[in-house]
């Protein structure tokens, strides 16, 4: 990793000139520059005595806008999704103890799923941590570090700082969150935050580290020998989330751009290339593979190039792919393989250029017709039937089907679909994501209520129109950060699957037990509880024609939020739900 500027003076060099005041900036002020330049304009938290002065200090540099949120899991859950859609860092600032354990659950998720998001956390006074005083917050024991060593476990860099050398910890610490693409830690004492320091490594903007042009040529042979090794046969890159990290999708549809390419997608990277795209297989997840067309492409293939993905269990359906794992070319995101030889230092932006400059040589014909079946298409063949209108359906319950065939009918274009962990997320898994929508998830970590205040970060961090399917039990756990959408004039459109608890639970065990239910909340009164004076439009929907006249609604108020409750049954699950439970259960997936 590439030092920061050393901003010493060698004792046979002459001392510099003295630094004016416009040299000089605090701590504070340095930090929120950096965040600024490396795309973090927006900084979300809550205030607490311990980051009061680094928080006025940060405030003073133009640019830089605070996002007050209602706890601090709900600040680490909103950050996360800013960053993953603004495709730079992003910060929140809690207070000692109290605050950042609040928050470590939503940087743990950031880890798991490779998003930059710095946790800054205001601390009690240099001289207060030196002494081991029993201060409020603390574990009254002497001991300031024990917070600092638990986010060791679920960050990649991390440092207190000191004044002598806070410049330097900040952009070292900074650019590990660059080259990882992970969560970083800053401890910021209270007599710190406002300290004087250098503005002078400031002119350098903080870079990912390259990648070693030694091994990356080194990488390029052997991947050419390895694709001739291949022969003929269609290239298939399966393409996961780290790609996404290190902003390569416009890498990833030039490759699928070249003739005798095809696409398949991890869950978690879904419409990263476009559906449309011609090359597109869908997604992938072993025997879980919505499409058996897309399953037998990818488990066929002589080589895949797996490309920034995440073997997981859920992502792979619970380990079920049926390519070789240990013979295919596989990208990460700071090193590269080619069957049993590893390549360090090689990024995975580079490497993906180079799997796209070697295809680019190749003389292949069209990989071949796989058409992946969506199966809330209607106009594809072997899809089910589309959902039954008024006329035809009576007053019948509304049904999982029906929900997501309206949805897919409905879905509009340049819009941020989000599904929270659970029957939302695996019913938009199989939708067909329109020109320009991107489908935000977060199938690794999985934790339930995430996308709630993950709406407030895509809505901060884009003008497109953000569309959010949760349920309701979900929805419960961080309902709060509704306040905060509302109040800040944001628009997004919230289907909340209400099917009385929690489906996916009882889909994989005990469903009438006693802990799968939750209290029943009067949903469309919350906007006003939470907001008022706030104009919400708000419908529910218990049949098919409520649910379709209710988002014709829902799209035409574009200048308002919009909370739409759809009542399904709770033992109804979508196809790849049930799929899940049935392989958790020990059982074999439900033939489609």
């Amino acid at each position: 990793m590439t030092a920061a500027p050393d901003q010493t003076v060698a004792p046979d060099q002459p001392a510099a000139p003295a630094q004016t005041p416009a040299d000089v900036v605090t701590v504070g002020q340095y930090l929120a520059r950096r965040l600024i330049e490396l795309g973090g304009p927006h900084v979300f938290g809550l205030p607490g005595d311990f980051n009061l002065t680094l928080l006025d200090e940060m405030l003073t540099v133009p640019g830089l806008e605070w996002v007050g949120t209602t706890n601090e899991l709900n600040a680490a859950y909103a950050a996360d999704a800013y960053a993953r859609t603004s495709r730079g860092v992003a910060a929140i600032v809690t207070t000692y103890g109290v605050g950042e354990l609040s928050a470590i659950n939503g940087i743990a998720g950031s880890f798991a799923e490779d998003v930059p998001v710095v946790q800054i956390a205001g601390m009690p006074t240099t001289t207060a941590r030196t002494n081991g005083a029993l201060s409020h917050h603390t574990l009254v024991d002497g001991d300031y570090d024990h917070f600092f060593r638990a986010y060791k476990e679920v960050t990649v860099a991390g440092a207190i700082l000191r004044a002598a050398d806070a410049t330097r910890d900040i952009d070292r610490v900074l650019r590990a969150a660059l080259d990882e693409s992970k969560p970083v830690y800053l401890g910021i004492p209270m007599d710190i935050a406002a300290s004087p320091v250098s503005s002078a490594p400031l002119r350098h903007p903080l870079r990912a580290t390259p990648s070693d042009p030694v091994a990356l040529d080194d990488f390029r042979r052997a991947l050419a020998e390895a694709v001739a090794g291949a022969g003929r046969h269609p290239i298939t890159i399966l393409a996961g989330p780290r790609i996404h990290r290190r902003r390569a999708e416009a890498t990833l549809e030039r490759l699928a751009d070249h003739a005798g390419v095809r696409v398949a997608t991890q869950a978690s990277a879904k419409s990263m290339l476009p559906e449309t795209h011609p090359a597109s297989l869908g997604i992938y997840m072993g025997q879980m593979t919505p499409s058996p067309e897309t399953r037998a492409a990818v488990d066929g293939a002589p080589l895949v190039i797996l490309a920034g993905t995440v073997l997981s269990d859920v992502l792979t359906g619970f380990y079920s792919m049926g390519f070789d794992v240990d013979t295919a070319v596989e990208l990460g995101v700071s090193s590269a393989r080619v069957g049993a030889v590893t390549f360090h230092d090689v990024r995975l932006e580079d490497s993906l250029r180079a799997v796209e400059e070697l295809v680019s040589t190749l003389d292949r014909g069209p990989a071949g017709a796989v058409t992946p079946r969506y199966p809330y298409r209607p106009d594809q063949g072997g899809a089910p039937a589309p959902a039954p209108s008024a006329d035809e359906q009576g007053d019948s319950p509304l049904t999982q089907h029906e929900l997501w065939t309206i949805v897919q009918e409905w879905l509009p274009t340049d819009s941020i679909a989000i599904a929270d962990a659970g029957t939302a997320m695996y019913g938009a898994l199989e939708l067909q994501m329109p020109e320009g929508t991107d489908l935000l998830a977060q199938p690794i970590w999985s934790s339930i209520g995430y996308t709630l205040p993950a709406t407030l970060g895509t809505s901060l961090a884009s003008e497109r129109r953000s569309v959010l399917f949760i349920g309701d039990g979900a929805a419960q756990l961080t309902a709060t950060e509704l306040a905060t959408i509302l109040h800040r004039g944001l628009t997004p459109i919230i289907v909340l699957i209400n099917n009385d608890g929690y489906t996916i639970e009882r889909v994989i065990q005990s469903p009438r037990a006693v802990y799968q239910g939750i209290t029943r909340w009067d949903w469309q009164a919350l906007p006003a509880a939470l907001a008022p004076g706030v104009d919400v439009v708000t419908a529910s929907a218990t049949t098919a024609q409520e649910l379709r006249d209710a988002l014709t609604a829902a799209a035409e108020a574009a200048d308002r939020a919009v909370l739409i409750q759809a009542y399904l049954d709770p033992d109804d699950a979508p196809p790849l739900l049930a799929a899940l439970g049935a392989i958790a259960g020990g059982g074999v997936p439900p033939k489609r």
